[in-house]
């Protein structure tokens, strides 16, 4: 089979076969080559080019600049997990070029942490805060469920017709409840909650 030969303005000037490198039509990336037959006076298809491309770098995809003049690499991090510095939100990556400047690879540690232009860094002071409030909400809800469990045994004991085992086990869960009030909890999240009663 003759290869085709093509001038200056991409016209085939002898008929034959040439390998053309493709493209996408959206983003130049290369996607592969294929074995075209040219008759004399046509051109090469649409968005495909005669020199082949560069092997990609690791990390780049080979694309064709916008003039569609030569080969670049162009940075690559599809299917990437990304943090957002500004909002610690997670997206992966689905288009090919650079991180924005609000994202890096790197994942932050903890929900409390800040971008500080090169690495995240802890706000101890929110952490430590966010840490606090949920343990005073825990104590509550430990109080409140104790306070639900025992009620019916309150009222029996100030009618005076509570049986004594259960005022036995009235005695374990206010002595629980006791317990758990004096729990210190600005030491979250270093803490070890008192056990309920089994009963």
């Amino acid at each position: 089979m003759t290869d085709a030969i093509i001038n200056s303005t991409g016209q085939a000037t002898t008929a034959g076969t040439i390998t053309v490198y493709n493209v996408n039509s959206n983003t130049g990336e290369y996607i592969g080559s294929t074995s075209e037959y040219l008759m004399i006076g046509v051109g090469i298809p649409a968005m495909s080019y005669v020199d082949a491309p560069p092997v990609a770098n690791t990390g780049y995809a080979v694309c064709r600049n916008s003039a569609g003049t030569a080969w670049v690499q162009t940075e690559d991090h599809r299917g990437v997990m990304v943090y957002d510095t500004t909002t610690l939100a997670a997206t992966i990556i689905q288009t090919l070029g650079p991180l924005s400047a609000t994202q890096t690879l790197l994942a932050p540690a903890t929900p409390y942490d800040v971008w500080n232009g090169t690495a995240w860094v802890t706000n101890t002071t929110a952490q430590n805060s966010a840490e606090i409030a949920a343990a005073v909400a825990e104590q509550t809800a430990l109080i409140s469920a104790a306070n639900t469990k025992t009620q019916l045994w309150q009222t029996q004991l100030m009618l005076g017709i509570i049986t004594a085992a259960d005022k036995t086990t009235l005695t374990a869960w206010m002595t629980y409840v006791q317990a758990v009030q004096a729990v210190d909890t600005s030491t979250a999240p270093n803490i070890t909650w008192p056990i309920a009663p089994s009963s």
